[in-house]
């Protein structure tokens, strides 16, 4: 009994959803936005699920080790997001909206490096659109 008391706090308390990644300034086209930086298998499965909010200029910049064909979708993800297909050279391959919670994968139509997750609209909002440029992204790749 007293093991699985344990197991059930740690299953609780030891795998917080919100555990903060490293943040860093990103420009997308007119403005700047604070992305927290996902490397590991673990940080992009994890994404920004069971974040019951984010701030309007906030994000998550996912990178991959290799050019890829990637799909992404929004199970235990409670806020409408915009995500961006970004190639090796900072090039949006392709711009997609999400729906909250939603199990429908949203793949890219191209191997790409990095997805970008913003709120719902923010890419539209910030001018970039597909085929503009994402400066500085080669400073996260290894």
């Amino acid at each position: 009994m007293r093991i699985f008391v344990i197991m059930m706090l740690l299953m609780t308390f030891g795998c917080s959803a919100e555990e903060d990644l490293p943040a860093n300034k990103l420009q997308v086209g007119e403005d700047t936005y604070t992305v927290e930086v996902a490397r590991s298998n673990e940080e992009r499965q994890r994404g920004l699920m069971h974040r019951e909010s984010i701030g309007e200029y906030e994000g998550m910049l996912f990178v991959f080790e290799r050019d890829q064909h990637l799909s992404f979708w929004m199970k235990n993800t409670y806020v409408p997001l915009s995500i961006a297909y970004i190639s090796k050279s900072g090039v949006i391959k392709s711009i997609h909206h999400m729906e909250p919670e939603s199990l429908r994968p949203v793949k890219s139509d191209y191997a790409v490096r990095f997805a970008l997750e913003l709120p719902r609209g923010a890419f539209q909002r910030s001018g970039v659109e597909v085929g503009d440029t994402i400066e500085g992204l080669d400073r996260f790749i290894e």
